[in-house]
C-alpha cells in the first residue's frame, strides 16, 4: 500500500506505519548507520571506530533499525555482519536527497525539527 493510498478518505492512525518508518530514521547516528551500510556488510565493532561512539549506543541503534525490519544479521564465527535488508531504502534515502536539495535544505529552519530545535533540545540543563 503506498502513502498516496492513504489520503485523503484514511483516518490519521492509517499513517502510522510511514510515521514509524521515517522515525527509525530521524536520529543521525542511525541514519549514518544506514548509509555506512548502503557500501556493505559491518560489525557493531566497525561501526563503533568509524563513528567513534560507544559499543552499547551503536548496538542499541542496530537493533533498532533491526527491530524495524531495516537491517538483518548473518552470524560468522563469533562475529555478526549486519546489512540493509531492502535496497528500496536507498531510493528512499536519494529521492529525500534530491527533495533536500530542490527545497535547498529548507527543513534546517523548521521550529519543530530544524538544526536550532535539535541543539535546543541537546543543550544540557542549567541546575542552580
Amino acid at each position: 500500500m503506498t502513502i498516496s493510498e492513504y489520503v485523503p478518505q484514511a483516518p490519521c492512525g492509517a499513517l502510522d506505519p510511514a510515521a514509524a518508518l521515517f522515525h527509525s530514521l530521524s536520529d543521525p547516528t542511525r541514519l549514518a548507520i544506514v548509509q555506512r551500510m548502503a557500501v556493505g556488510e559491518v560489525r557493531v565493532r566497525d561501526l563503533t571506530s568509524e563513528l567513534g561512539l560507544a559499543q552499547s549506543t551503536v548496538s542499541g541503534h542496530v537493533a533498532c533499525l533491526r527491530g524495524c525490519g531495516l537491517v538483518q544479521g548473518r552470524a560468522q564465527g563469533r562475529s555478526v555482519y549486519y546489512s540493509l535488508t531492502r535496497p528500496e531504502l536507498l531510493d528512499m534515502l536519494a529521492a529525500a536527497e534530491v527533495l533536500l536539495s530542490a527545497t535547498g535544505n529548507a527543513v534546517s529552519l523548521c521550529p519543530n525539527y530544524g538544526l536550532d530545535a535539535q541543539q535546543t533540545r541537546q543543550a544540557p540543563e542549567v541546575v542552580r
